[in-house]
């Protein structure tokens, strides 16, 4: 608790131990509130995954790289507006199945398994048919700004880094 929040350590005679926090609260309400400092975790350590399946690994360059064989509309991997609390992917990407713990930004390291993968989950082939590329916020109808221009019959909203560079140089 000393290292993790800051307290003060207590008295050298303290019984039951000195680094610690004395009160943890008044009697009523009767529960430990949040803004106790408690002791737990400190930090993330090394967030290093492993037993994660690879669907797809993309390239920064491929104007198409969250395009399928299912789904012919050319698009990138970035969803309208951007993924929430990140924004645009601008680089190299990949794809895991499942969860990957901590904040957005935070770095991992993957590794292989020490172990061979022989389970039946594990050996099967994945065919990618779909990738969501609607916005990530709110209730996301359209997979591109041209499918949404269309629908309202206006002009595309956005318009492609190289084409507004190129306008604003003239």
């Amino acid at each position: 608790v000393v290292q993790r929040w800051g307290v003060t350590r207590l008295v050298r005679k303290s019984h039951r131990g000195l680094r610690k926090v004395a009160c943890i609260g008044s009697w009523h309400p009767a529960r430990v509130q949040f803004q106790v400092p408690r002791s737990g975790q400190l930090g993330y350590g090394h967030r290093t995954e492993i037993n994660k399946k690879i669907y797809r690994i993309g390239k920064k360059d491929d104007a198409n790289n969250a395009g399928t064989e299912n789904d012919l509309t050319e698009k990138r991997i970035t969803p309208m507006g951007g993924f929430s609390h990140y924004g645009e992917v601008n680089e190299d990407w990949v794809m895991l199945k499942g969860c990957i713990a901590g904040t957005r930004k935070r770095i991992i390291t993957l590794r292989k398994s020490l172990l061979p993968q022989v389970s039946r989950k594990a050996t099967e082939q994945i065919e990618l048919k779909f990738i969501d590329t609607s916005s990530k916020m709110g209730h996301g109808r359209f997979q591109t700004c041209e499918e949404k221009a269309k629908f309202y019959g206006g002009v595309a909203t956005k318009k492609p880094k190289t084409e507004a560079k190129a306008e604003e140089a003239q």
